[in-house]
């Protein structure tokens, strides 16, 4: 009769099942945000592999058709420029090497002015700044009188002593 009543109640096995639940659920619960950032970072990863694969195929496209008109580029950098825009007879060349020559000065000489131009409405800050370094110079130079003095009065002072 004890054996019959020993028997296993279904309470503790339900308890177990739900344990075991439990369990389960805390281990998906722990490896699925690391799926997710795993599965995040490969997405990503191939979509940028796939925009640079996408770049240097369209770099290799363009290097290709340059490799193609390479003979046609080597023609027309060889080609100078100037006979095909300007035509000028051989006796104003002299005239022309003199005007550009002109030209770069006045360009430069017309950038100088226009950094004189744009320091123009800086100038009231500049001024105040100048005034300021000005006064303090001529404090710091009434100071360097008086320390002049003091060491000339100190000079004095010790020829005096060794003298006596």
């Amino acid at each position: 009769t004890l054996d019959l009543t020993c028997r296993k109640t279904p309470c503790f096995a339900k308890f177990r099942e739900m344990e075991k639940k439990a369990s389960m659920q805390a281990e998906i619960d722990e490896v699925q945000p690391v799926l997710l950032s795993v599965t995040i970072d490969s997405t990503l990863h191939f979509h940028f592999v796939g925009k640079k694969c996408k770049m240097l195929q369209d770099m290799n496209r363009h290097l290709e058709a340059v490799l193609k008109n390479e003979k046609a580029l080597k023609k027309r950098l060889l080609k100078p420029r100037c006979q095909d825009s300007l035509p000028i007879e051989a006796t104003f060349h002299k005239y022309i090497a003199q005007l550009l020559t002109e030209a770069v000065t006045f360009i430069e000489k017309f950038e100088n002015h226009l950094q004189a131009v744009r320091t123009i409405p800086q100038m009231p800050n500049m001024m105040q700044d100048m005034d300021t370094a000005l006064a303090k110079t001529e404090v710091l130079t009434m100071e360097l009188e008086k320390l002049v003095d003091q060491i000339m009065k100190w000079r004095d002072m010790q020829k005096q002593l060794y003298s006596d």
